[in-house]
Protein backbone atom coordinates (compact mmCIF):
# COMPACT_ATOMS: atom_id res chain seq x y z
CA UNK A 1 0.00 0.00 0.00
CA UNK A 2 3.08 2.15 -0.37
CA UNK A 3 1.62 3.31 -3.49
CA UNK A 4 -1.25 4.70 -2.81
CA UNK A 5 0.04 8.62 -4.02
CA UNK A 6 2.74 10.26 -5.56
CA UNK A 7 4.78 12.82 -4.25
CA UNK A 8 6.80 14.79 -6.09
CA UNK A 9 10.01 16.01 -5.87
CA UNK A 10 11.95 19.15 -6.13
CA UNK A 11 15.80 18.28 -5.70
CA UNK A 12 19.19 20.53 -4.68
CA UNK A 13 19.32 21.31 -8.60
CA UNK A 14 15.94 22.45 -8.88
CA UNK A 15 14.52 20.31 -11.14
CA UNK A 16 11.00 18.92 -10.41
CA UNK A 17 9.38 15.38 -10.90
CA UNK A 18 7.51 12.47 -9.43
CA UNK A 19 7.95 9.46 -8.05
CA UNK A 20 6.13 7.01 -5.42
CA UNK A 21 6.38 8.15 -1.81
CA UNK A 22 8.75 5.24 -0.96
CA UNK A 23 11.26 6.24 -2.96
CA UNK A 24 11.99 9.56 -1.52
CA UNK A 25 15.32 10.98 -1.93
CA UNK A 26 17.07 12.11 1.67
CA UNK A 27 17.97 15.29 -0.09
CA UNK A 28 15.19 16.54 -1.73
CA UNK A 29 12.40 18.95 -0.31
CA UNK A 30 8.90 16.76 -0.49
CA UNK A 31 5.32 17.60 -0.71
CA UNK A 32 1.95 15.84 -1.51
CA UNK A 33 0.28 16.76 -5.14
CA UNK A 34 -2.23 13.97 -5.26
CA UNK A 35 -5.62 15.93 -5.10
CA UNK A 36 -7.05 12.98 -3.51
CA UNK A 37 -4.46 11.10 -1.25
CA UNK A 38 -5.98 7.97 0.58
CA UNK A 39 -4.05 8.53 3.77
CA UNK A 40 -1.14 11.14 4.50
CA UNK A 41 2.31 9.73 4.14
CA UNK A 42 4.50 11.24 7.08
CA UNK A 43 7.28 12.55 4.76
CA UNK A 44 4.58 14.93 3.23
CA UNK A 45 5.03 16.94 6.67
CA UNK A 46 8.89 16.93 6.78
CA UNK A 47 8.50 20.45 5.69
CA UNK A 48 7.23 21.52 9.74
CA UNK A 49 8.30 18.14 11.72
CA UNK A 50 11.67 17.79 10.87
CA UNK A 51 14.13 20.11 12.41
CA UNK A 52 17.45 19.02 14.21
CA UNK A 53 16.52 19.18 17.98
CA UNK A 54 19.44 21.16 19.34
CA UNK A 55 20.81 22.65 16.26
CA UNK A 56 19.97 25.95 15.51
CA UNK A 57 20.08 27.68 12.61
CA UNK A 58 18.52 31.51 12.40
CA UNK A 59 17.12 32.72 9.22
CA UNK A 60 17.64 36.54 8.89
CA UNK A 61 15.18 38.36 6.46
CA UNK A 62 16.56 41.67 5.85
CA UNK A 63 14.23 44.61 4.79
CA UNK A 64 15.15 47.71 3.07
CA UNK A 65 18.73 48.47 3.29
CA UNK A 66 19.62 45.38 5.82
CA UNK A 67 20.06 42.62 3.28
CA UNK A 68 24.11 43.25 3.55
CA UNK A 69 25.87 40.01 3.14
CA UNK A 70 29.12 41.38 4.99
CA UNK A 71 27.31 40.56 7.82
CA UNK A 72 27.70 37.17 7.70
CA UNK A 73 31.40 35.20 7.89
CA UNK A 74 32.11 32.82 5.37
CA UNK A 75 29.31 34.03 3.49
CA UNK A 76 28.25 31.81 0.52
CA UNK A 77 25.43 32.32 -2.05
CA UNK A 78 23.20 29.21 -3.17
CA UNK A 79 20.33 29.65 -5.39
CA UNK A 80 17.25 27.62 -4.28
CA UNK A 81 14.04 26.95 -5.70
CA UNK A 82 10.61 25.77 -3.92
CA UNK A 83 7.28 24.37 -4.56
CA UNK A 84 6.10 27.56 -4.57
CA UNK A 85 8.73 30.02 -7.12
CA UNK A 86 11.65 31.35 -6.47
CA UNK A 87 12.74 33.31 -3.68
CA UNK A 88 13.36 37.61 -3.60
CA UNK A 89 16.78 36.23 -4.08
CA UNK A 90 19.74 33.75 -3.60
CA UNK A 91 20.22 32.16 0.04
CA UNK A 92 23.59 34.26 1.89
CA UNK A 93 24.74 31.41 4.27
CA UNK A 94 27.25 31.91 6.54
CA UNK A 95 27.99 32.82 10.72
CA UNK A 96 27.82 35.12 12.75
CA UNK A 97 30.05 34.80 15.83
CA UNK A 98 29.82 31.12 15.11
CA UNK A 99 26.45 30.72 14.77
CA UNK A 100 25.11 29.18 11.42
CA UNK A 101 22.84 31.84 9.82
CA UNK A 102 20.89 32.40 6.70
CA UNK A 103 20.48 36.02 5.28
CA UNK A 104 17.70 36.82 2.47
CA UNK A 105 16.76 39.93 1.06
CA UNK A 106 13.40 40.60 1.34
CA UNK A 107 13.24 42.98 -1.85
CA UNK A 108 15.91 41.35 -3.43
CA UNK A 109 19.19 42.48 -3.18
CA UNK A 110 18.90 45.85 -5.15
CA UNK A 111 14.99 46.36 -3.59
CA UNK A 112 13.64 45.84 -6.78
CA UNK A 113 10.22 43.41 -5.64
CA UNK A 114 7.70 45.69 -4.04
CA UNK A 115 5.33 44.60 -1.20
CA UNK A 116 2.66 43.19 -2.61
CA UNK A 117 4.81 41.18 -5.38
CA UNK A 118 7.20 39.52 -2.54
CA UNK A 119 6.86 35.56 -2.92
CA UNK A 120 6.73 35.66 0.70
CA UNK A 121 5.80 31.58 0.81
CA UNK A 122 9.15 30.99 -1.04
CA UNK A 123 11.23 32.64 0.94
CA UNK A 124 9.57 31.28 4.47
CA UNK A 125 10.12 27.87 2.67
CA UNK A 126 13.49 28.31 1.61
CA UNK A 127 14.70 29.00 4.88
CA UNK A 128 12.75 26.35 6.41
CA UNK A 129 14.30 24.26 4.20
CA UNK A 130 17.76 25.10 4.69
CA UNK A 131 17.30 23.95 8.37
CA UNK A 132 16.75 27.68 10.03
CA UNK A 133 14.68 27.12 13.36
CA UNK A 134 14.47 30.91 13.62
CA UNK A 135 13.88 33.69 12.01
CA UNK A 136 14.25 37.35 12.65
CA UNK A 137 13.70 40.33 10.40
CA UNK A 138 13.99 43.95 9.64
CA UNK A 139 11.68 46.42 8.68
CA UNK A 140 11.13 49.92 8.59
CA UNK A 141 8.04 51.24 10.21
CA UNK A 142 6.34 54.58 10.50
CA UNK A 143 5.04 55.58 13.76
CA UNK A 144 1.52 55.81 14.84
CA UNK A 145 2.10 57.30 18.91
CA UNK A 146 4.07 60.19 20.37
CA UNK A 147 6.21 58.01 22.14
CA UNK A 148 7.56 55.66 19.06
CA UNK A 149 10.14 58.04 17.89
CA UNK A 150 11.99 58.00 14.68
CA UNK A 151 15.34 55.95 15.39
CA UNK A 152 13.66 54.17 17.93
CA UNK A 153 13.31 50.25 17.47
CA UNK A 154 10.42 48.41 18.17
CA UNK A 155 9.89 44.41 19.12
CA UNK A 156 6.14 43.93 17.66
CA UNK A 157 4.07 41.14 19.47
CA UNK A 158 0.87 41.72 17.74
CA UNK A 159 -0.23 42.87 14.24
CA UNK A 160 -3.55 44.50 12.89
CA UNK A 161 -3.44 42.70 8.96
CA UNK A 162 -4.78 44.90 6.39
CA UNK A 163 -3.67 43.57 3.22
CA UNK A 164 -5.90 42.33 0.71
CA UNK A 165 -4.09 40.48 -2.29
CA UNK A 166 -1.15 38.06 -0.77
CA UNK A 167 -1.95 34.53 -0.03
CA UNK A 168 -1.32 33.85 4.03
CA UNK A 169 -0.91 30.14 3.85
CA UNK A 170 0.81 27.14 2.46
CA UNK A 171 -2.06 25.23 2.66
CA UNK A 172 -4.12 26.87 0.01
CA UNK A 173 -5.72 23.46 -1.70
CA UNK A 174 -3.60 24.10 -4.92
CA UNK A 175 -1.89 21.41 -6.78
CA UNK A 176 2.10 21.30 -5.06
CA UNK A 177 0.96 22.64 -1.60
CA UNK A 178 0.92 20.24 1.13
CA UNK A 179 -2.55 18.42 1.88
CA UNK A 180 -5.17 19.68 4.26
CA UNK A 181 -6.27 23.28 5.91
CA UNK A 182 -4.66 24.71 8.35
CA UNK A 183 -6.30 27.06 11.23
CA UNK A 184 -3.09 28.67 12.91
CA UNK A 185 -3.74 30.15 15.95
CA UNK A 186 -2.16 34.24 15.93
CA UNK A 187 -2.70 34.83 19.64
CA UNK A 188 1.17 35.12 19.89
CA UNK A 189 2.31 35.68 16.34
CA UNK A 190 5.56 36.57 17.42
CA UNK A 191 7.81 34.38 19.56
CA UNK A 192 7.80 36.01 23.03
CA UNK A 193 11.40 34.26 24.17
CA UNK A 194 13.39 35.44 21.25
CA UNK A 195 11.31 39.17 21.86
CA UNK A 196 12.90 38.87 25.50
CA UNK A 197 16.19 38.62 24.31
CA UNK A 198 15.73 41.62 22.14
CA UNK A 199 14.92 43.43 24.13
CA UNK A 200 17.54 42.36 27.19
CA UNK A 201 20.21 43.19 24.55
CA UNK A 202 18.83 46.61 23.58
CA UNK A 203 18.99 47.60 26.95
CA UNK A 204 22.51 46.34 27.93
CA UNK A 205 23.06 48.35 24.34
CA UNK A 206 21.10 51.46 25.55
CA UNK A 207 19.43 51.35 22.46
CA UNK A 208 15.81 53.20 22.54
CA UNK A 209 13.67 50.36 21.93
CA UNK A 210 10.04 49.28 22.97
CA UNK A 211 9.64 45.58 23.67
CA UNK A 212 6.29 45.38 22.57
CA UNK A 213 3.92 46.96 19.58
CA UNK A 214 1.25 46.37 17.88
CA UNK A 215 1.78 46.55 14.15
CA UNK A 216 -0.79 47.27 11.42
CA UNK A 217 0.34 45.77 8.14
CA UNK A 218 -1.17 47.51 5.04
CA UNK A 219 -1.09 46.56 1.34
CA UNK A 220 1.18 48.95 -0.19
CA UNK A 221 2.97 49.76 -2.24
CA UNK A 222 1.33 53.93 -1.08
CA UNK A 223 1.65 55.04 2.15
CA UNK A 224 -1.54 56.01 4.56
CA UNK A 225 -4.29 58.42 4.00
CA UNK A 226 -4.16 60.71 6.89
CA UNK A 227 -7.98 59.31 7.87
CA UNK A 228 -6.11 56.03 7.58
CA UNK A 229 -3.54 56.84 10.07
CA UNK A 230 -5.74 58.09 12.51
CA UNK A 231 -8.29 54.96 12.30
CA UNK A 232 -5.19 52.74 13.21
CA UNK A 233 -4.35 54.46 15.84
CA UNK A 234 -7.78 54.44 17.19
CA UNK A 235 -7.61 50.84 16.68
CA UNK A 236 -4.81 50.28 19.11
CA UNK A 237 -2.10 50.63 16.36
CA UNK A 238 1.52 51.97 17.31
CA UNK A 239 3.74 50.95 14.42
CA UNK A 240 2.34 50.39 10.78
CA UNK A 241 4.12 48.98 7.95
CA UNK A 242 3.95 46.97 4.50
CA UNK A 243 5.43 43.52 4.94
CA UNK A 244 4.76 41.69 8.46
CA UNK A 245 2.15 40.00 6.90
CA UNK A 246 1.92 37.32 5.45
CA UNK A 247 4.95 36.47 6.55
CA UNK A 248 4.82 36.57 9.97
CA UNK A 249 1.60 33.71 9.38
CA UNK A 250 3.84 31.70 7.45
CA UNK A 251 6.64 31.37 9.84
CA UNK A 252 4.19 30.19 12.01
CA UNK A 253 2.63 27.48 9.78
CA UNK A 254 6.32 26.73 9.24
CA UNK A 255 6.89 26.16 13.06
CA UNK A 256 9.61 28.69 13.09
CA UNK A 257 10.20 31.21 16.24
CA UNK A 258 10.40 34.01 14.36
CA UNK A 259 10.30 37.67 15.47
CA UNK A 260 10.97 41.58 14.28
CA UNK A 261 12.98 44.29 14.89
CA UNK A 262 11.09 47.35 13.05
CA UNK A 263 12.98 50.71 12.94
CA UNK A 264 10.84 53.46 13.36
CA UNK A 265 11.73 55.94 10.69
CA UNK A 266 8.72 58.31 10.47
CA UNK A 267 4.91 60.07 12.01
CA UNK A 268 3.26 58.30 9.04
CA UNK A 269 0.78 61.15 8.61
CA UNK A 270 -1.28 61.58 11.97
CA UNK A 271 0.65 64.62 12.78
CA UNK A 272 -0.99 68.13 11.90
CA UNK A 273 2.20 69.81 12.64
CA UNK A 274 4.57 67.16 11.08
CA UNK A 275 5.77 66.87 7.61
CA UNK A 276 3.81 64.01 5.32
CA UNK A 277 6.31 60.84 5.05
CA UNK A 278 8.27 60.51 2.15
CA UNK A 279 10.94 58.01 0.72
CA UNK A 280 13.63 59.82 1.30
CA UNK A 281 12.78 61.00 4.79
CA UNK A 282 12.59 57.39 5.35
CA UNK A 283 15.78 56.00 3.80
CA UNK A 284 17.66 59.23 5.80
CA UNK A 285 16.39 57.54 9.28
CA UNK A 286 17.20 53.99 8.43
CA UNK A 287 20.30 54.55 7.07
CA UNK A 288 21.33 56.26 10.69
CA UNK A 289 19.87 53.11 12.37
CA UNK A 290 21.11 50.27 10.02
CA UNK A 291 24.75 50.07 12.16
CA UNK A 292 22.65 49.91 15.41
CA UNK A 293 20.77 46.63 14.13
CA UNK A 294 23.95 45.05 13.24
CA UNK A 295 25.03 45.46 16.55
CA UNK A 296 21.95 44.52 17.72
CA UNK A 297 22.20 41.09 15.94
CA UNK A 298 25.66 40.24 16.76
CA UNK A 299 24.58 39.58 20.09
CA UNK A 300 21.67 38.67 19.85
CA UNK A 301 22.50 35.97 17.66
CA UNK A 302 25.03 34.19 19.99
CA UNK A 303 22.36 34.63 22.98
CA UNK A 304 19.77 32.99 20.78
CA UNK A 305 22.18 30.25 20.41
CA UNK A 306 22.96 29.83 23.86
CA UNK A 307 19.55 29.10 25.22
CA UNK A 308 17.40 25.55 25.47
CA UNK A 309 15.18 25.37 22.38
CA UNK A 310 14.04 22.10 22.07
CA UNK A 311 10.94 22.18 23.84
CA UNK A 312 9.72 25.64 22.84
CA UNK A 313 10.33 24.20 18.91
CA UNK A 314 8.54 21.21 20.07
CA UNK A 315 5.42 23.13 20.67
CA UNK A 316 5.92 25.19 17.74
CA UNK A 317 5.53 22.14 15.62
CA UNK A 318 2.68 20.72 17.51
CA UNK A 319 0.82 23.74 17.16
CA UNK A 320 0.61 23.46 13.46
CA UNK A 321 0.09 19.89 13.47
CA UNK A 322 -2.49 20.04 16.07
CA UNK A 323 -4.30 22.77 13.86
CA UNK A 324 -4.38 20.82 10.83
CA UNK A 325 -7.36 19.81 8.69
CA UNK A 326 -7.06 16.66 6.56
CA UNK A 327 -9.92 14.41 5.17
Amino acid sequence: MLFQHLCSVVCKQGIGFQIPHRYFASNALRFCVSRRPKRSCGTCFRFVTETSMGKIKIGIIGGTGLGDPDILKEGKEKRVSTPFGEPSDALVIGKISGVECVLLARHGKKHTVMPTNINYRANIWALKEEGCTHVIVTTACGSLKEEYKPGDLVFPDQFIDRTTKRTSTFYDGKEGSPPGICHMPMHEPYCCHVREILGEVAKELNLSHHSSGTNVVIEGPRFSSKAESKMFQMWGGDIINMTAVPEVVLANEAGLCYAAIAMVTDYDCWRDDHEPVSVESVMAIFKSNVENVKKLLLVVIPRIAAKEWNGIIKDRKAAVTNNLVQH
